[in-house]
């Protein structure tokens, strides 16, 4: 089996950004986690921080929480990342012209052997990959929330990607205990592109009151056995995530993925799911 790599790098550490780091940190990884402010930073480390708490009431931590927290540390530039990472995932908001700016400054900061991976869930592998020198060492990484608990890693190949690049992702990956799917670079890969179809669906029969939204989840949950219903997930992905993957899966792949006017008119609304306590659910 393949070991971890022995030095990680993650540029952001928001709620995506710290579980990568969990992740690898649990594995045995040295992480190095890009936040540009102090108080970004203290949040990043929190983060990490109550996942291990978590992980270690499940009994799912081989190590005292102390232990593996001591392998994460803070930067505050993109340039300050390790030259001699191993991998760094971007793991930043779904904007092009940031991913490819921060993947291009990542790619000056490292040795040219490191290999990049973006955390995107459904943004071109192939236009982040022009803007760098080495796009055979780049392609996604697209994990899935929330990290350390999710087995699932997408894995996007980019027409340029190396096959030693694709097979080290691949080990990585495996040493987290995670399964992989290897995907071509499309427009939503394929998580993004079915999960948001059934999701898109779901708001609108909302919108047109078909039901509320447990039964729609209570549908897909017991009727087909999902482990949780579309809506639900929405509130735990972010209305607000959903609503751009939308929009950027509307531009490309046509009307099917036009965006509900009750998910706009949510976001709008701050309603953004969990994170800000009320989405199509009330959370505490």
């Amino acid at each position: 089996m393949t070991s971890a790599p022995a030095v990680v790098g993650v540029i952001g550490g928001g709620r995506m950004g710290a579980g990568i780091a969990l992740s690898f940190a649990t594995a045995g990884s040295a992480v190095t986690v890009v936040e540009s402010g102090e108080q970004a930073a203290t949040a990043a480390l929190d983060r990490v921080a109550t996942g291990l708490k978590r992980a270690a009431e499940r009994g799912a931590l081989a190590e005292p929480t102390e232990e593996v927290l001591a392998r994460v540390t803070t930067v505050r530039s993109v340039d300050a990342l390790p030259s001699h990472a191993d991998l760094v995932v971007e793991a930043v908001p779904e904007d092009a012209a940031l991913k490819a700016r921060l993947l291009a400054a990542a790619e000056q900061a490292v040795s040219p052997g490191t290999v990049l991976a973006s955390n995107t869930s459904s943004l071109s592998v192939t236009d982040l990959a022009a803007a760098l020198t080495r796009p055979d060492r780049f392609l996604g990484m697209h994990f899935f929330n929330p990290v350390p608990a999710s087995e699932l890693v997408e894995i996007v190949v980019a027409p340029g990607t190396g096959a030693d690049t694709v097979e080290a992702a691949l080990g990585w990956t495996r040493c987290l205990g995670k399964k992989d799917v290897v995907v071509k670079d499309s427009p939503g890969f394929a998580s993004s592109r079915l999960g948001l179809a059934l999701g898109l669906e779901a708001i609108r029969m909302v919108e047109e009151g078909v039901a509320e939204p447990d039964a729609i989840d209570d549908a897909m949950r017991l009727g087909y056995k999902h482990p949780m219903g579309p809506l639900r997930l929405t509130d735990l992905v972010g209305l607000d995530v959903r609503l751009a993957i939308a929009e950027h899966l509307h531009a490309t792949l046509g009307e099917r993925f036009a965006p509900p006017r009750l998910l706009r008119e949510k976001v709008a609304r701050g309603e953004l799911g969990r994170k800000t306590g009320k989405g199509f659910y009330t959370w505490e």
